[in-house]
């Protein structure tokens, strides 16, 4: 492909003009094969972009409607289902698990909240017992597992990144609370009233619009820096280990893994995060309280993460301002591994999104992302 004469696709409003020619940059260094970028202001999308290709051998244009897996960013879905459900009174956010799930009681771990779950500070980043990346794919298995292992720190005192297991840790807790899984609830509560392309396990009748994702140099855990052997970082990114291939296969689209096999593009992140920046309405559609929105907000924990091996603060779900993504005291993020990206601002009541289908390495300090989040935050300042 020729990245000097990338065609960009789509709209932006007067006054995003730099985030066009920001997006458009990243093509013209070589930085995308394919992506997107979705800016939206009160709900309503003010800058929608996308652009490159879709496959790997760079032969399919990336479309409107084009999808691919956004790893980690999938976590902010996840965590916008689990503050609906108990803005709805489904279950308290500072319920213990094991009053949903009493197996999950098992060696000392009757104190841990969905809230510890939330925060990455439960002490369950990782599996004693070695499963294959096909055992993914087993709710069930890997949810017996959690709930018969010992926490790997105390939970509460610390926090480390849950990269894959958080989302079975929820999404047990949802079966108990509501009889279905979090990705049905998601589409269901959220998706579905809004007409939002994201899901969590995906059919077949999508497969022909998802893109492939061009794997980093670098596997997931290695760009930590973090990984001596033994350590909490190695033994979380080692099993269950992850391949980014893997996200082509059949079995891995098929099933429900809340932490980490969502798809979407940057539209769809946008507008699903625009019902948590406006405070739970969208579209005149009141699906959670306002008061219930901002719960995101609620720093649970912050210190140096024993997984990323960097400092961060977590609020509900997701990612609060910190050393690393300095926001406004109103915003919430997270990312995915390879660059997507979600910020959510609930005071200004704006969201940005970047998806894309190559990787980098590195968790934190895309240089994609920069580039786009300035001139994002440039425009929106320029409009008062």
């Amino acid at each position: 492909m020729n990245t000097s004469t990338t065609a960009i696709h789509g709209h932006c409003a007067a006054g995003f003009e730099g985030v066009r020619a920001a997006f458009a940059d990243n093509f013209a260094k070589g930085l995308d094969d394919g992506a997107s970028v979705c800016v939206t202001v009160d709900g309503i999308p003010v800058v929608d972009l996308w652009a490159g290709t879709r496959d790997a051998g760079q032969q399919l244009p990336w479309e409107e409607d084009t999808l691919v897996n956004v790893y980690s960013t999938t976590k902010t879905m996840a965590a916008l289902t689990m503050l609906l459900l108990a803005d709805r009174g489904v279950f308290d956010l500072h319920d213990r698990v094991a009053k949903l799930w009493p197996e999950f009681a098992a060696h000392g771990k009757d104190q841990v909240t969905i809230a510890h779950l939330l925060s990455h500070a439960a002490g369950l980043s990782g599996l004693d017992t070695p499963v294959s990346p096909e055992d993914l794919y087993d709710h069930e298995k890997i949810c017996s597992l959690l709930a018969a292992q010992a926490p790997w720190w105390e939970p509460g005192t610390a926090c480390g990144y849950h990269a894959i297991t958080q989302g079975y840790l929820l999404g047990e807790v949802v079966r108990r609370a509501t009889g279905a899984t979090l990705g049905s609830v998601f589409r269901k509560e959220i998706a579905e009233p809004l007409g939002i392309d994201f899901h969590i396990g995906i059919g077949a009748d999508y497969d022909h619009r998802i893109g492939d994702l061009i794997p980093p140099t670098e596997n997931l855990g290695a760009a930590t820096g973090n990984g001596k052997a033994g350590s909490i970082s190695a033994r979380t990114f080692a099993n269950p280990a992850t391949n980014a291939l893997q996200s082509r296969q059949e079995g891995w689209r098929r099933a429900e893994i809340p932490a980490a096999n969502g798809h979407g593009n940057a539209r769809s992140v946008a507008r699903a995060q625009a019902l948590l920046a406006c405070g739970g309405e969208l579209d005149g559609k009141r699906l959670m309280s306002e008061a219930g929105a901002r719960r995101v907000l609620e720093e649970q924990i912050q210190g140096t993460d024993l997984v990323l091996g960097l400092p961060t603060r977590y609020g509900m779900g997701y990612g609060l301002s910190q050393t690393m993504m300095p926001l406004p005291p109103g915003a919430a993020f997270w990312g995915g591994w390879g660059g997507s990206l979600i910020i959510a601002d609930l005071d200004s009541r704006t969201t940005y999104a970047f998806v894309m289908n190559r990787m980098v390495s590195t968790l934190m300090g895309d240089p994609r992302t920069m580039g786009l989040g300035a001139a994002v935050a440039m425009a929106l300042a320029a409009r008062g």
